[in-house]
């Protein structure tokens, strides 16, 4: 008895198009030279959270709603008394995406959640960090059509970081590109 396994839509266009493209592109020699997304990390630090606990279960739950997957909250790694803070207090939520539940993260977030942000014009090409990797700040969790917007009591917002193989940001930009990220100020080829 044969199994199928199921391969995401964006995995089957990253061997297909995306691959032969950045070969292209790079001039690289073997398939293996390109880069590939390796995670994809969603992070959030909850406003308040020292005075009230319950924000941190909510951040966690709407994490684990978005993404698919169990979010865990993150403790404070010190004591800072101006803030009344604790060392190993809950402070927000994070999850880290591999494999298959990345790439349908990222198809969902590139087709669905990107276009609801109000007044869409792209996002930004400059946020690189020069090893890479991308990060992009999402100012509401509205936008996810996984959240239910009657339930939500606090328009939060928070960080998604795209983790590649790449070794430049021009070559992490290209890859985000051909796979579907709307980037504001589309680079010509010629320049």
């Amino acid at each position: 008895m044969a199994t199928t396994t199921y391969k995401p839509r964006l995995a089957d266009k990253y061997t297909a198009e995306v691959v032969p493209a950045l070969m292209k592109k790079f001039g690289y020699t073997s398939i293996m030279q390109a880069p590939k997304l390796l995670k994809i990390c969603l992070n959030r630090g909850v406003n308040g959270a020292v005075s009230d606990k319950k924000l941190v279960d909510v951040a966690v739950e709407e994490l684990t709603t978005i993404s698919g997957q169990k979010a865990v909250a993150t403790m404070s790694k010190k004591d800072i008394s101006n803030f009344k803070l604790r060392k190993n207090m809950p402070i927000g939520a994070r999850v880290t995406l591999r494999g298959v539940k990345m790439y349908e993260f990222l198809d969902r977030f590139v087709s669905v959640s990107l276009p609801r942000v109000r007044d869409f014009k792209g996002v930004n090409d400059k946020a690189f960090d020069g090893r890479g990797n991308y990060t992009l700040g999402i100012t509401e969790q509205i936008i996810f059509p996984e959240i239910d917007i009657d339930k939500v009591n606090r328009i939060t917002g928070m960080d998604i970081t795209f983790v590649t193989s790449a070794h430049t940001n021009e070559e992490a930009y290209e890859l985000l590109k051909e796979l579907g990220m709307p980037f504001k100020n589309v680079k010509k080829d010629n320049q």
